[in-house]
């Protein structure tokens, strides 16, 4: 049967609301939240942390001295994610239910729960279920409740010590467990739930658990669990309740890493567009939630169902972005896991190699022809070669090499982030070659390549040529490497390579190619920038050769040049 389903109608039924509230710090806060409980018609049972100043607790007992449907339970030190916090619930529900004979329903509050809607509200809302147990119970073993952490463990292992202030402490214990397989009997008849600590019980079920007489032992089994404020009511309730609605009726919502959501000024708007009775954690200085809620008594109670569905929805796209982040966006609070990042750059960029070393123009004729900011050798070995050779670039990065050098990928990432048009850059085996494999698995890179262009400014060097040989075998060295990472079968980039004797033999047909897959008019490669001599390069192929290296990546060009026939002399006459 779906216990969700309303009841068949009939005259509500006399609800009487009370309140167990938690109170650890923010006492003049939680006074606050107090009053606005006794006043919606509820009564409180209030435990203060034994920690909490002597003079905070006397201003706050003095503050509510007025209300004799507040009472104050017996103290107990509390510690996050151990037994305390079940006892101080156990002695605020004993008073509550001693004291008041007339209460039906107890809910569980904290100092920081802010009622959103009025008492009267949430009084009418229970009046429709009156024999229902709201409160979240899931069992651990089929249902991954916790988000990090232990599961199953908690109910198997033992934790004396606390996780906060002795974490080693605690990290060392259950490494011990775990390699000597030390293990704890769950109690018989006792299936482990967990659930939020946010519950609202019927006084059945409440003094059903409060009675129970194997409670002892129940009491010292989950003395030793793990966080057992989130399961000692949530598998207790499951012993001794019939109609359990698994959800809690307080909007609390927890991050990716199980940290709970604080709710601020500016979320307002939604909280109030939940319809949610509680909310909580909400920021101590938040004025103008607190000014704002719980909203005034209309002239009939709602008993209207929460709808927290745009919040879970704002809350889930939070997570995912918190556990994403912006794609390119590489900061300290949330630097990516290695090929698990959420794109490697926020945007589409060209990279440009050998193009330059054809066309010493090549950059400013580039510009004119697509819509894109065109940088130089942004990797050069001896600094970041911005567009029209600007000392600064876009968003103020320093054209320093070794500024650069300290995270390559941060920097390309924040270059391509930081401007909204597309980025072109430069690339050559003489520059710094720490990218070629982030380059090469960024679907958002396009890469053109023409292998063995920088053979061609040592063409033209003038350098001697044991120089030249020395060099060529290190950039060629470098480029075979870079082929043979974009010949990976990891590559996601969009590339197009050719080898110098292709381009030469075409070169207006690549270009076109180039301008069409950057989005830019074809036919204005017909407009060819001034391009090096390449007269000599077979000779000078074949000189590497001779000097002992084999040429790889140039393509095939002819050893002799063909040597231009002169016009034969007229005779005279």
């Amino acid at each position: 049967m779906d216990q969700r389903m309303p009841p068949p109608a009939s005259v509500p039924a006399k609800v009487r609301l009370g309140v167990v509230m938690l109170c650890h710090n923010q006492l003049p806060t939680a006074a606050r939240m107090a009053r606005v409980w006794a006043e919606g018609g509820a009564v409180v049972a209030i435990h203060i942390d034994a920690k909490a100043s002597r003079d905070g607790v006397d201003t706050m007992k003095t503050d509510l001295a007025d209300y004799p449907q507040i009472v104050f339970s017996r103290r107990h030190p509390c510690e996050w994610g151990t037994f305390s916090l079940v006892r101080a619930t156990q002695d605020a529900a004993e008073l509550l239910l001693e004291r008041f004979d007339d209460v039906t329903h107890v809910m569980v509050v904290s100092g920081s729960c802010l009622p959103l809607r009025p008492v009267a509200d949430l009084v009418a809302f229970l009046s429709l279920y009156p024999h229902r147990d709201f409160i979240e119970s899931v069992t651990a073993e089929d249902v991954g409740w916790t988000v990090g952490g232990l599961n199953e463990e908690r109910f198997t292992m033992r934790f004396p010590f606390a996780y906060r202030k002795h974490r080693k402490l605690f990290d060392r214990y259950v490494a011990f467990q775990r390699r000597w397989n030390l293990t704890r009997r769950i109690p018989d008849g006792l299936v482990p739930h967990l659930g939020s600590q946010w519950w609202c019980l019927t006084r059945v079920t409440l003094g059903a658990i409060l009675a129970d007489p194997r409670r002892p032992e129940y009491d010292r089994y989950f003395s030793r669990v793990w966080i057992p404020d989130e399961s000692y009511f949530q598998t207790m309730a499951r012993r001794h309740s019939t109609r359990i609605e698994s959800r809690s009726l307080t909007l609390a919502k927890f991050d990716g890493q199980g940290k709970p959501y604080i709710f601020y000024n500016d979320h307002r708007h939604i909280l109030e567009e939940s319809r949610c009775f509680v909310a909580r954690k909400i920021w101590p200085d938040a004025t103008g939630l607190y000014t704002h809620f719980p909203r005034p008594v209309q002239a009939e109670p709602s008993s209207a169902e929460p709808q927290p569905e745009r919040v879970d929805r704002i809350i889930s796209q939070a997570v995912a972005r918190r556990r994403l982040g912006r794609p390119g966006l590489y900061m300290q609070s949330r630097f990516p896991r290695k090929d698990q990042e959420n794109g490697k750059t926020s945007g589409s960029y060209a990279v440009m190699q050998g193009f330059s070393d054809i066309f010493p123009g090549f950059e400013h004729w580039l510009a004119e022809r697509i819509d894109a900011e065109v940088h130089g050798h942004v990797m050069a070995q001896h600094g970041v070669e911005y567009a029209n050779r600007a000392c600064i670039g876009p968003g103020g990065l320093s054209d320093s090499a070794a500024l650069r050098d300290l995270d390559p990928r941060g920097f390309i990432a924040n270059l391509i982030r930081i401007s909204h048009r597309p980025q072109v850059v430069q690339y050559s085996p003489r520059d710094q070659q720490s990218l070629n494999w982030f380059m090469a698995t960024d679907p958002n890179a396009q890469i053109f390549v023409v292998t063995g262009a920088w053979a061609v400014p040592l063409l033209h060097s003038g350098m001697p040529f044991d120089d030249i040989r020395r060099v060529a075998a290190v950039l060629q060295r470098t480029e075979l490497e870079q082929i043979e990472v974009l010949n990976s079968v990891w590559l996601k980039a969009r590339t197009r390579i050719w080898d110098l004797a292709d381009f030469s033999a075409r070169p207006a047909d690549v270009l076109r190619t180039v301008l069409r897959q950057l989005g830019a008019d074809p036919d204005t490669a017909a407009n060819l920038p001034e391009m090096r001599e390449l007269a000599g390069m077979g000779r000078f192929l074949q000189r590497l050769r001779n000097a002992g290296l084999r040429p790889q990546l140039m393509g095939d060009f002819p050893v002799a040049e063909p040597v231009p026939v002169p016009p034969k002399e007229s005779s005279l006459t």
